[in-house]
C-alpha cells in the first residue's frame, strides 16, 4: 500500500525512481499500454489547469483513463465525508488524485483507501509540482540524472508557501541547496525547518532576506504568486510586504550567467515577475509547465506499475 501525499514523507529512492521513470516514459514507445485498464479519479476542491491536464494526459499516454470530478459534484465534507468518498472510489478506480483545501482531507482519504492517494495540491505541500520543477533542473544541468544535481543552488524569491516547502525538501533529498528569500513573516516556519533537518541529515536550507544576495550564487531562481488562492482578502497588504521581491531583469543581472528562472504558474505578470524575464531567454517557465505531464507519468507509473528495484513510501 502506498500513497504520495508529501515529499517529506517519501524516501529518496522512491523520488529518484519517479524522476528516472519520467525521463524514460517521455519516449512514447516506452509508455504505450503501461497502465492499460487502469483508471485515475481526480477530485478538485480548487480550480486547476496544469494539475488537471497533466494528470489526465499522463494517464492517457500510459494507456489508462482519468475521471475529473469537481467539488460541486462530489461535495467532499458536505454531501459525504472524505472517508466514505474514499471507500466508494477505492472499489471503482485504481488511484485517486485530490487537489484540496486542507491537507487533512488527503490524510483522511488515504487512511481508509485501498488504492494510492496522490496529493495534487494542499495548503501544506505541492509534491507533484516539485517533481516537474526538478525534472526541469535535470533537463538544464544533469540530463537523465537527478543525483547529478547535487551542489546546485535554488533561490526561491517570494512566499514560503506549499510550493516552496515541497521544493525545499526535494532539493534537500537530492543534495541541492535551497535558499529562501522572503520578507519578515513570510519565511519558511522555523519549526518546519528543524523537522526537515532532523529527518534529512545534511539538508542545506538557508534564509537570505534580500533578493540580490539570495540570487548571487543561484543556478535557478524560482518565484510564485504573492497572493495564493484563498488569500485574496490579503492582497493589498501582501503586495506591500513583497515590494522589492519581484524577479526582474535587474535582479537576474546579479545572478550567474547560466541561471534560469522558474515559476509554477499561474503568474501575475508585473507583480512577482516581469514580462521581460518570463518571456526572456533564461526563462524555463513553460518547459516547466509542460514537464508536469512527464513528471506525472513517472509518478503514476511508480505507484501503479513500479519498476524493478524501485522503493515506494508506505
Amino acid at each position: 500500500m502506498k500513497h504520495f501525499l508529501s515529499i517529506l514523507d517519501t524516501p529518496t529512492p522512491a523520488l529518484t525512481a519517479m524522476l528516472l521513470r519520467s525521463v524514460q516514459l517521455r519516449i512514447r514507445t516506452n509508455a504505450q499500454g503501461l497502465l492499460a485498464g487502469k483508471t485515475l479519479a481526480c477530485l478538485f476542491q480548487k480550480p486547476s489547469l496544469r494539475t488537471r491536464v497533466s494528470f489526465e494526459q499522463a494517464m492517457r499516454r500510459l494507456g489508462g483513463e482519468a475521471l475529473s470530478l469537481g467539488q460541486n459534484e462530489v461535495g467532499v465534507g458536505q454531501r459525504e465525508s472524505a472517508e466514505d468518498i474514499s471507500r466508494v472510489l477505492s472499489g471503482m478506480v485504481d488511484a485517486v488524485m485530490a487537489r484540496v483545501v486542507s491537507h487533512e482531507t488527503l490524510v483522511r482519504l488515504a487512511r481508509v483507501s485501498v488504492v494510492p492517494v496522490i496529493n495534487g495540491l494542499s495548503e501544506i505541500e505541492h509534491p507533484a509540482q516539485a517533481l516537474a520543477d526538478v525534472l526541469t533542473l535535470m533537463d538544464e544541468f544533469s540530463p537523465g540524472d537527478p543525483l547529478g544535481l547535487a551542489g546546485r543552488v535554488v533561490a526561491f524569491v517570494g512566499d514560503g508557501n506549499n510550493v516552496a516547502r515541497s521544493l525545499a525538501v526535494l532539493c534537500a533529498r537530492l543534495g541541492m541547496e535551497f535558499v529562501m528569500c522572503a520578507p519578515p513573516g513570510f519565511d519558511l516556519p522555523p519549526a518546519w525547518i528543524d523537522d526537515v533537518r532532523a529527518r534529512i541529515p545534511g539538508a542545506r536550507l538557508s534564509s537570505i532576506g534580500t533578493p540580490p544576495d539570495a540570487v548571487r550564487r543561484a543556478d535557478a531562481i524560482y518565484c510564485d504568486t504573492f497572493v495564493s488562492m484563498g488569500q485574496e482578502s490579503e492582497r493589498a497588504s501582501r503586495l506591500r510586504a513583497f515590494e522589492g521581491y519581484q524577479v526582474s531583469d535587474a535582479l537576474l543581472a546579479g545572478a550567474p550567467g547560466h541561471t534560469v528562472v522558474l515559476h509554477c504558474l499561474p503568474a501575475h505578470r508585473g507583480e512577482e515577475i516581469t514580462d521581460s524575464v518570463m518571456d526572456g531567454p533564461r526563462s524555463r517557465v513553460f518547459r516547466q509547465a509542460h514537464n508536469r505531464v512527464d513528471a506525472q507519468m513517472g509518478l503514476l507509473a511508480e505507484l501503479l506499475a513500479p519498476s524493478d528495484g524501485a522503493h515506494a513510501n508506505g
